[in-house]
Formats: structure tokens, C-alpha cells, sequence
């Protein structure tokens, strides 16, 4: 009946047999490949949900190379050394002769775009959403990275205050400050864990004062105007928006990040794997034979020698020139002793020199 072909699940004598059923052979093979392809789409979400709740740094822009920026003057007393450029806006009176190691740019183009740049960085720090609050007492606290807020003022009144940046050199640390920030005498900011002054804003609501001898870390944005009291150093930048610049005796390094990729607006120093290899080329595209760069450590580490190099000469040329102002003052001090001293003599004798004494008479020298 069935052109003898045995049907599936019967026997050639008709019998019902129990049918098995299939095994699919490929089916592990296609979970085998699904696996890690889930697994790697699970690790990429992950690294690149670590990767946006890291806090940005902030773009300073053309505003990245001034140690000192201000609004209406920049003034000095004694021997001020900046690393970088200093820069004024709309004001005109720089005075004080701070030794710049960069240029100075005053009510000039350069000038006008970096406060521009400026403008734009304090208005990026200031509206980013806070991960936490600063208080309004900075001594003995310790901050990993993050923006911190503090709706008013924010004092650091003895001690130290620590920035953590946890083995993460691309750290950030931001702090919003309502109104203003005050450093006692002798305080500091200390970076651990990695931390790098080229990443550490403080966004100050209207002015900053450093105390005396206070060690301090960071770019310090403020809405009206900065001092810096006598010996204050600074590792970072002092950035005024519309009000003055007040230094006295100060040392300031500009920050850079030693080696950090697209961190140019905080001054950062970029280098690929290939820059010791390929060589450089021309605005015509043809290469040219040149010196391998440094690598990074070398480069950075050198960069930091030249760097402390010229900042001990500006120290060593500040003092010669306040041990020539102090000799040239001993020098006017004992000129008008003098003349004071002969002033007073010739009041003695009604304004007339003293009459000279007679010559004695030589006697038998006349033969008349």
C-alpha cells in the first residue's frame, strides 16, 4: 500500500514503533557564540557608564596659559615670579614689575579673548550639578574627584585640606563657591593618590584671598577680584573676571597635566605611542629627519627641570634687585643725613661758611 517505503515511526510489519525525538546538535554551538558577545556588549556598557560619571575637566581655552589674568589692575610688592603669561583686561595699570616668564598682554587682542575664554570656563564650572558639599570649612576634610558646592563661603582656617584623586591621574575636583574663598596664614592644599593641579577649578562668586605663606593648588576663577598675600604660592593660575590682581612676594607655577588625553583647555600635555617613531613633517606633507621626542616621563620631567630651573634664576635676579633697592635706599638715606648735617651747620653761622683762620706771618722772609 505504501510502494513498499516504511513510513516514519512504523515497522515494515505495520507495528506502531515510539518515534524519538530530534536532537539538535548546533543549537550549543550558536549559545557558545552569543555568550561572549554578551558578555563583551555588557563590559562596553559598563566601562562606558564608568567613562560618563567621571567629571569633565574644565576647557579654559585661550585662558590656559596665563598665570595671572585680571580685570581692572594687576598690582605687586617685592619679588613676584609667574611661570606663564600675565594678562589684563579692560584695565591698563600692571604695577609692581612682577617678573612673567611668558608675555604680558595688556588691553590688548590677546587679552580680550582669554577673558572671553575665562568667561565661558566660569560659567562651565558654575553650572555643572554638584556630587557633593564642600561645607563652608575646607581644614582636615579630604575630597575624591567630583564638583563640590558650598552656597557660601568656603575657609580654610588652619592645616590642610586633601584632594584624593585615587590612582586616577585624569581626576577632577570642582568647587562652587557662592561667595567668597579665604586661606588662613601657612595653610595648604594637598594633592594624593595621583592628583594633578591642572585639574583642580575653584569657581569663587566674588573674591578670593590667600593668606600669607598659604601653599596652594589649582585655578582659582573669580567673579570680582584676588590677593595674594605676602609669600602665598601658587600651583595653578589666578584668574579674575572683572576686579583686580593684588600680589605680594608670590611664586606661581602655571598647572599642566604631565601626560592626559584631551585635556588642552587645562593646559595638558598629549603623546602618542608613535611620536618617538614617526617623524615630523612639513606643512607639505614631506618628512622630515628629526630627534625622536622624549618620551612621556622624560619629556615631563624635563619640561618640570627647565621649568624650575628659570623660576630659581627669576629668584635669584628678584633678590639681587632687592639687595641693590635696599643699598641704593641705605645709599639716599645717608645723602640726606649729609645734607641735613651741613643744613644745620650752616644755620649755625646765619647761613654764611665759616670764616677761615689767618695764616701766620713768615718772618724774615721780607728784604723791602
Amino acid at each position: 500500500m505504501n510502494g513498499g517505503v516504511t513510513q516514519q515511526g512504523m515497522s515494515s510489519s505495520g507495528d506502531s514503533l515510539p518515534t524519538s525525538p530530534r536532537i539538535h546538535l548546533r543549537a550549543p554551538r550558536r549559545a557558545s557564540r552569543i555568550g561572549p558577545i554578551l558578555l563583551g556588549s555588557l563590559a562596553s556598557l559598563i566601562f562606558a557608564s564608568s567613562a560618563l560619571g567621571a567629571t569633565a575637566t574644565v576647557d579654559l581655552g585661550t585662558a590656559a596659559p596665563f598665570s595671572v589674568l585680571g580685570g581692572s589692575t594687576v598690582t605687586n610688592t617685592g619679588p613676584t615670579t609667574m611661570s606663564g603669561d600675565l594678562g589684563l583686561y579692560p584695565g591698563t595699570a600692571v604695577t609692581g614689575a612682577p617678573l612673567v616668564l611668558g608675555q604680558t598682554y595688556v588691553n590688548d587682542q590677546v587679552a580680550i579673548e582669554a577673558k572671553n575664554s575665562l568667561t565661558t570656563a566660569y560659567t562651565d564650572a558654575q553650572g555643572r550639578p554638584a556630587s557633593g558639599s564642600a561645607g563652608t570649612q575646607l581644614a582636615g576634610q579630604e575630597f575624591s574627584a567630583g564638583v563640590y558646592d558650598a552656597s557660601e563661603s568656603l575657609l580654610l582656617s588652619s592645616g590642610s585640606v586633601t584632594l584624593n584623586a585615587e590612582g586616577d591621574p585624569n581626576a577632577v575636583f570642582i568647587f562652587q563657591i557662592g561667595s567668597t574663598l579665604t586661606t588662613a596664614a601657612n595653610t595648604s592644599v594637598s594633592l594624593v593618590g595621583g592628583a594633578q593641579a591642572c585639574n583642580v577649578f575653584w569657581e569663587v562668586g566674588s573674591s578670593a584671598t590667600l593668606g600669607s605663606g598659604t601653599s596652594f593648588v589649582g585655578t582659582i576663577m573669580a567673579a570680582d577680584s584676588i590677593t595674594a598675600n605676602t609669600g602665598a604660592t601658587i600651583q595653578g593660575r589666578l584668574l579674575a573676571q572683572t576686579a583686580a590682581v593684588t600680589l605680594e612676594e608670590n611664586t606661581i607655577t602655571t598647572a599642566t597635566c604631565a601626560s592626559s588625553a584631551g585635556e588642552s583647555g587645562a593646559g595638558s600635555e598629549t603623546t602618542t605611542g608613535d611620536e618617538t617613531t614617526a617623524p615630523a613633517k612639513t606643512r607639505a606633507g614631506t618628512a622630515v629627519g628629526v630627534a625622536a621626542p622624549l618620551p612621556i616621563a622624560s619629556r615631563s620631567t624635563a619640561t618640570h627641570e627647565k621649568r624650575n630651573s628659570a623660576l630659581k634664576a627669576a629668584a635669584r635676579k628678584a633678590a639681587a634687585r632687592k639687595a641693590a633697592a635696599r643699598k641704593a635706599a641705605a645709599r639716599k638715606e645717608a645723602e640726606r643725613k649729609a645734607a641735613a648735617r651741613k643744613a644745620a651747620a650752616r644755620e649755625d653761622t646765619g647761613g654764611h661758611s665759616p670764616a677761615r683762620p689767618a695764616l701766620p706771618h713768615r718772618t724774615g722772609s721780607f728784604t723791602g
